[in-house]
């Protein structure tokens, strides 16, 4: 359980860094060690079977390497390095990451769970991960870093699976991480056809669309 606790802790740290950094290279490498570290918790929760085998192995292909990995030549393809100009500062954001990390703490003691759940920080962490990706995805304007939004929603989401994955098919798992790689190879687009139009990935650029 310490061990457990000990990832948990340090998932919501990356959210922390990822709210309060403009470098999109160190994001992207921080959201991939965050999957990585995610990948170990269904072995860790419930041991060492094939269903559990099989959803670490897929979350750390795509959450630690393949996405990451795909996002890091997006960087370089664009030759964008920070995000500049988000919509809300990073202090701001950081302030609202860190309240809504405590309110979650709080929200999840009132919650009617089990007792393994209450001991450990599974719920609290996971709502706290998907708040951070909501933050990340309407105080951003680059695309690669609204992309990383959804990364780390999802890793809030996946959290809440691992605990469920005994009563889940192992389909609807898979289901959503396809959905995320999905998701990744849209904003992929999203992003080429910014840079081609407006040389910048900016995202409000987009405005100069309307009719």
């Amino acid at each position: 359980m310490e061990l457990t606790n000990s990832i948990l802790l340090a998932v919501i740290l990356i959210n922390f860094f990822t709210l309060g950094s403009a470098r999109l290279g160190a994001c992207v490498r921080i959201v991939a060690v965050q999957g990585a570290l995610l990948a170990l918790l269904p072995i860790m929760v419930h041991g060492v079977t094939l269903h559990s085998t099989l959803l670490a192995a897929g979350a750390f292909c795509f959450k630690g390497v393949i996405i990451p990995w795909m996002l890091l030549r997006a960087i370089q393809r664009v030759r964008i390095r920070r995000e500049m100009e988000p919509i809300v500062g990073f202090v701001p954001t950081l302030i609202l990451g860190t309240l809504t990390t405590a309110g979650t703490f709080l929200f999840a003691d009132f919650l009617p769970l089990i007792s393994a759940h209450h001991e450990g920080l599974y719920v609290p962490t996971a709502l706290a991960t998907i708040f951070s990706g909501f933050l990340l995805l309407i105080t951003r304007r680059k695309a690669i870093t609204l992309v990383l939004g959804y990364l780390i929603l999802e890793n809030g989401i996946f959290i809440f699976g691992v605990l469920l994955s005994e009563a889940l098919p192992l389909m609807v798992e898979t289901g959503v991480l396809l959905d995320l790689l999905v998701g990744v190879f849209v904003m992929g687009i999203v992003m080429d056809q910014i840079s081609r139009e407006f040389s910048t990935l900016n995202t409000e650029r987009l405005s100069a669309l309307k009719e």
